[in-house]
């Protein structure tokens, strides 16, 4: 199961807190309970010890127990034997294991002292003779630059001296296995949080950073211009989703880097074929007019077929840049469209007469059909709308290949659209190019072998005007038979309030 990173790092906050602690509990637990039964084996003792209770005076006090008991049996028995030096030796040596040593006191005077650095402030301090019930199980705390437990023990000698046995445990410092425990623990603290630490970090390495580390790489490609890759996304959390804007982000800039290529590739074609296409009416211009200027027009006809020709190729000119003037308005999405209402049948019958002078004067016969009624309305801008009707004239005109030519306009009622029909008996246009037609810079004919000529751009901008005004545009055609260009336009009706 994918976790969300919000989920990971709450999931982290209990790695990294609770999971120590209850590492570090039960740690502290074992070495405790180890230590404990470890240190009574140690110093023989019965009763349980808590070495953590902070009470450093109940260890001591009964580290020194068996001792206690011993000595009080010897002073029942034979108290003689505490003015024997090396039996209280001995016995001092028992007590310096369990960080304890004796003193011994003979009415005011020390006999024995087990701590040669014993201070003159502790033996002032030892309580008098039978100042303290030697009958308790118990010690006296005595403070002062250091601290000192003392347990004391009265009895007579045989020269009946009163003496008294102390031991004495300086408890300023802690037991070195109590040092040990803690030194241990610490170390146990130590490579748990390191431990946790460790998981934790190769958890988020894999889980945060790696992924991260890939989008660093994804990143550093597209600086360095490299598009082509792609940045597979592993989690569905919120890294993941950032991955996978990024790499939507890296296909947008691709399409945005290969549409840049293409209008760049276009526009170099556009240049080319404008080029191309200015250039024949140029040359043909400045053959007419050198025939002029060197008298090879030496009758009227002839200059007036001469002139009449001229112009022509001069209109040719003007039509062109206009339609790269028109091209540049598309790209800029800045087409100056003024919407009016536009009785069908009348103006699609003044374009079909204003295109028929051009056909009469190239021989093409013009048929115009209209089928639908008088009072039938658009909303168009008339001035594009004519745009479109002369650029698929002109488009039919270029690849009419027979000597008898034929432009059929048909105006046909569709319910809620009105449909145009221009139809040419032209060469036609094979099925494979059928689709392609209406993009920019498409030619059937890309040898340009041909007289026909043009931009490349006509039948796009028909495309994009007829679709601004709501419609849409489409072509069926026969190779060898002629080409038929269809597009609607929705009717205008009128709303009346109730």
């Amino acid at each position: 199961m994918k976790l969300k990173l919000r989920t990971r790092l709450a999931v982290a906050f209990v790695i990294i807190t609770v999971v120590p602690l209850a590492l570090i509990y039960a740690v502290v637990a074992g070495l405790s309970n180890y230590q404990m039964k470890s240190f009574r084996k140690a110093y023989n003792l019965t009763e349980q010890v808590n070495l953590f209770s902070g009470n450093s005076l109940q260890i001591f006090n009964r580290m020194t127990q068996v001792e206690q008991k011993e000595i009080e049996k010897i002073l029942d028995s034979s108290p003689e034997k505490f003015s024997d030096m090396e039996y209280m030796q001995k016995l001092n040596e028992k007590l310096s294991n369990k960080y304890a040593y004796m003193i011994v006191r003979k009415d005011d005077q020390i006999v024995f002292d087990g701590n040669s650095h014993v201070t003159q402030e502790l033996l002032d301090q030892l309580p008098k003779y039978e100042d303290v019930d030697s009958s308790i199980d118990g010690a006296i705390y005595l403070d002062g630059d250091t601290q000192h437990l003392v347990k004391q023990m009265d009895f007579l000698y045989p020269d009946e001296g009163k003496g008294s046995v102390f031991i004495v445990s300086n408890v300023d410092g802690l037991l070195p296995e109590i040092k040990a425990m803690m030194a241990e623990m610490l170390l146990a603290v130590i490579l748990i949080i390191v431990f946790t630490d460790a998981i934790l970090m190769m958890w988020v390495y894999s889980s945060v950073v790696h992924p991260l580390g890939r989008l660093q790489e994804a990143t550093k490609k597209i600086r360095d211009g490299n598009l082509d890759f792609a940045l597979e996304v592993e989690n569905d959390d919120e890294i993941g989703q950032l991955c996978q804007d990024f790499e939507e982000m890296r296909m947008r800039l691709k399409e945005n880097a290969e549409e840049k290529i293409q209008y760049d590739k276009e526009n170099k074609e556009l240049i080319s074929n404008i080029s191309h296409d200015l250039k024949t009416p140029i040359t043909a211009i400045k053959g007419y007019v050198e025939g002029i200027m060197d008298g090879v027009a030496s009758s009227p006809e002839k200059l007036d077929r001469y002139i009449r020709t001229i112009y022509n190729k001069a209109n040719d000119m003007d039509k062109l840049i206009d339609e790269l003037t028109f091209y540049s308005k598309i790209d800029t999405n800045k087409i100056p469209y003024t919407f009016s209402k536009i009785n069908v049948a009348s103006y699609f019958r003044d374009c079909v007469d204003e295109v028929g002078l051009e056909m009469e004067a190239r021989n093409i016969e013009l048929g115009y059909f209209n089928y639908v009624d008088e009072d039938v309305m658009v909303i168009a801008d008339a001035e594009q709308m004519r745009r479109v009707i002369n650029n698929i004239v002109s488009n039919s005109v270029k690849y009419i290949d027979k000597k008898s030519g034929i432009i059929n306009i048909r105006i046909k009622d569709v319910g809620d659209f009105i449909q145009i029909e221009i139809e040419d008996n032209g060469k036609g246009i094979a099925a494979k190019d059928l689709p392609n037609i209406f993009d920019r810079f498409y030619r059937t004919d890309s040898s340009r072998n041909s007289s026909q000529g043009g931009s490349g751009i006509g039948l796009s901008i028909v495309k994009k005007i007829i679709e601004d005004h709501g419609g849409r545009i489409w072509a069926t055609s026969k190779e060898g038979i002629g080409t038929e260009i269809h597009f609607v336009l929705r009717k205008y009706q009128e709303v009346i309030a109730e």
